[in-house]
């Protein structure tokens, strides 16, 4: 399903992330400020469902991934304590986000879930109770466009991927027109993996205690859509591979993950969501095109380090429209481009983004690959827009 955005509903979306940042300012001082009152926000922090359950260089950017096992059996149950706080602050709202239909098969625990997705056929509605769901899960049935499978639950539904050193806590394997919507994703080596799947909508998630990447669209994965998710504590095996939502496939690893063809994952929609990760909140790789990161919220307070990880968005790929986010906190720039690949880093446009660079001594966009459009209604405290380049 492609998601078109028209300017009018995209206006709104912009000035509901200001209204959004404004509010964060004033309350919960992001940018430097205390706690403040709080009934005016959405405190989003875990929710204790008591004891949880959980199991057990020539390819840097996805090391380990060739020895992937997904099991989709209950795990060893373990303790789990969350040891980072996820940023309090709103995820922003939107007028289109879809509703989970009334549940054709209810589960309660990862057996049952394991069990509903080895069956699922398109139009199935899966209702996930409160609870931990231990192990790694596997969905591997298309739905159609008539008729999307859903997989809804609410935070308190937590998919728990037993360990940050390996696996998919859920993955999406070479299907399409699927709904996941609203649960938790924890403590695993990726959060929500998406290879060859296409019109797909990642809804709502909390994404949290993850050892690389939160969310990421791979492998020829295009038309998908995530939006309105809360992703915090990347990172956790190595802080320089804690993307937020990664698209496509570095050049570096095309032969491994992609047939040794140019990862085109393409248009692919990232939007309304809030983002502290170790690495770019969003990383847009060479060889992806004609995208849309629109009206999400990043803060760059655990970025590691400034020698990989030095900027809220990487953009690689062409044709990206980068609209309405707001981010604060960051090691150098707040956003990038790249010329990985010849000819790739551009045809790329910057509008309307809020970007609060602090003492970083960086710009807003560091448009080093060239050949992309910067407009003047871009806001920037603590730095310049640009290098030399100004706006347009």
């Amino acid at each position: 399903m492609r998601l078109d955005i028209d300017r009018k509903t995209l206006m709104g979306m912009v000035a509901g992330a200001a209204i959004t940042v404004v509010i964060v300012v004033l309350l919960r001082g992001l940018f430097g400020g205390g706690d403040g009152p709080g009934t005016a926000i959405e405190d989003i922090r875990p929710k204790s469902t008591g004891t949880s359950d959980s199991r057990g260089a020539s390819q840097p950017e996805d090391e380990g991934e060739q020895s992937q096992v997904e099991d989709d059996g209950e795990a060893e149950a373990q303790a789990f304590t969350p040891s980072q706080e996820p940023p309090a602050i709103a995820i922003p709202t939107g007028a289109d986000k879809i509703d989970c239909p009334e549940a054709t098969v209810t589960v309660r625990d990862a057996a049952e879930l394991a069990r509903a997705l080895e069956g699922v056929e398109p139009g199935a509605v899966i209702k996930l109770e409160p609870g931990v769901y231990a192990g790694r899960f596997v969905a591997a049935t298309a739905g159609t466009e008539a008729e999307p499978i859903f997989v809804c639950g609410p935070p308190e539904a937590i998919i728990d991927g037993g360990g940050v050193k390996k696996g998919y806590a859920f993955h999406l394997k070479e299907v399409s027109h699927w709904r996941l919507v609203g649960f938790t994703v924890r403590n695993s080596q990726k959060g929500v993996m998406a290879d060859r799947t296409s019109n797909t909508i990642i809804q709502g998630l909390t994404v949290h205690h993850i050892g690389d990447e939160a969310v990421h669209l791979r492998n020829f994965s295009s038309d998908n859509t995530v939006q309105f998710c809360m992703i915090y504590a990347t990172g956790l095996r190595r802080e320089k591979f804690g993307e937020g939502v990664y698209l496509g496939t570095a050049e570096s690893n095309w032969d491994s993950f992609s047939g040794g063809q140019m990862d085109r994952s393409d248009r692919n929609i990232v939007r309304g969501n809030v983002i502290r990760a170790t690495a770019e909140a969003i990383d847009i790789k060479e060889g992806t095109s004609d995208g849309r990161i629109i009206g999400n919220i990043f803060d760059g307070s655990t970025l590691a380090g400034s020698k990989h990880n030095d900027s809220w968005v990487d953009v690689k790929g062409n044709g990206y429209l980068i609209e309405g986010n707001t981010g604060s906190n960051t090691n150098a720039d707040g956003f990038q481009t790249h010329e990985i690949v010849d000819g790739w880093g551009t045809r790329n446009v910057f509008r309307a983004n809020v970007m609060h660079l602090g003492n970083s001594g960086g710009v807003g966009v560091n448009d080093t690959a060239g050949g992309n459009t910067i407009s003047c209604d871009n806001k920037v405290t603590g730095g310049p827009l640009t290098k030399k380049a100004g706006c347009s």
